[in-house]
């Protein structure tokens, strides 16, 4: 068998009256997160390590911000079209570990909600999915509510092709 480790980050900016979307769920919050999709950090920084544990280039060139059919996309679509390049490569997922940081809200609460969503698209059992969650004990631009940031690690496997 043949492995390949990918890791991805994705940063966004916070911004009040935003919907914030994190692992393919809505959480209430009065900030969210801003972008040109539904800016689900978490669910671009682990469609960016899906994509480099292959060589795949990154989010960026496979669904550009400049494209108007990626306005407000709910970001498990692009985590559903990212896995489907990762299985048409012959791989599979063995495990993902990612980490948010934020101030708030506090997303633990919503972590196997959150797991739950994305093992459904990408066909592997919630426990193949970590996610953690910290601050920056209120320093930097995550300290002072302006932004969030997630960190993605997965490992892949490559399918057997027969006897």
């Amino acid at each position: 068998m043949s492995y390949r480790i990918g890791s991805g980050i994705d940063f966004h900016q916070l911004a009040t009256g935003r919907p914030f979307w994190l692992g393919g769920i809505h959480i209430p919050s009065d900030k969210g997160a801003v972008g040109h999709s539904d800016a689900d950090v978490l669910i671009h920084a682990i469609c960016d390590a899906l994509l480099g544990a292959l060589c795949l280039g990154d989010i960026g060139q496979h669904f550009p911000n400049t494209d108007p059919a990626y306005k407000d996309i709910d970001s498990k679509i692009l985590l559903q079209k990212t896995y489907g390049l990762i299985k048409g490569k012959g791989y599979r997922i063995v495990n993902i570990d990612s980490t948010v940081t934020l101030e708030a809200p506090k997303i633990m609460k919503h972590a196997v909600a959150m797991r739950q969503a994305m093992a459904e698209i990408l066909e592997i059992d919630k426990d193949d999915i970590s996610i953690k969650a910290t601050t920056t004990e209120q320093m930097g631009f995550v300290g002072r509510g302006e932004g969030l940031v997630a960190y993605a690690t997965v490992l892949l496997e490559r399918q057997a092709t027969g006897p």
